[in-house]
């Protein structure tokens, strides 16, 4: 279950492929917290490359993107390198963040029911304050959505 808009979003942290990051860290910019299943996949690598070609124009509106998977750091630091992102990728190994954020449920493929990462991402304020959750980003336009969602022109 995600967590309401327009409550405080739950505290995160965790290890990146460069270290560390928390919410703590993020106050007082906008976050967009994005929860995708692996690196190196089709879609996962189409989404972060989309948010690595918008990357300046995010940062100039404030917006500071970090990503969560399941994926080790160390992969991670091989999927950062390889497409050349700008924005950490945090570890979460234990599905910590991902159980606070309601981005890990049942999932279903050919049949088969497992447990995996729900694409979501969630736009925090620079409060800390949760405004509004992507539930199925488009993953070749996920800067202009979250750009849209906070308001800002992506033009």
């Amino acid at each position: 279950m995600f967590p309401e808009i327009g409550a405080p979003a739950p505290a995160f942290a965790g290890d990146t492929q460069n270290g560390t990051v928390s919410s703590s860290d993020l106050r007082g910019k906008k976050v967009a917290l994005y929860f995708y299943p692996r690196d190196n996949t089709p879609g996962c690598t189409k989404q972060a490359c989309n948010l690595r070609d918008h990357f300046e124009k995010l940062e100039e509106h404030g917006i500071a993107i970090v990503g969560v998977s399941d994926d080790p750091a160390a992969k991670h630091a091989k999927f950062a390198d390889k497409f050349d992102l700008p924005f950490p990728l945090i570890a979460d190994t234990e599905h910590e963040v991902m159980t606070a954020f309601g981005a890990r449920g049942e999932k279903s493929m050919y049949g088969r029911k497992y447990l995996g990462t729900i694409r979501s991402t969630f736009l925090i304020d620079e409060d800390g304050v949760l405004v509004d959750i992507i539930k199925k980003p488009k993953v070749g336009q996920h800067a202009e959505e979250i750009m849209k969602r906070f308001g800002i022109s992506a033009d």
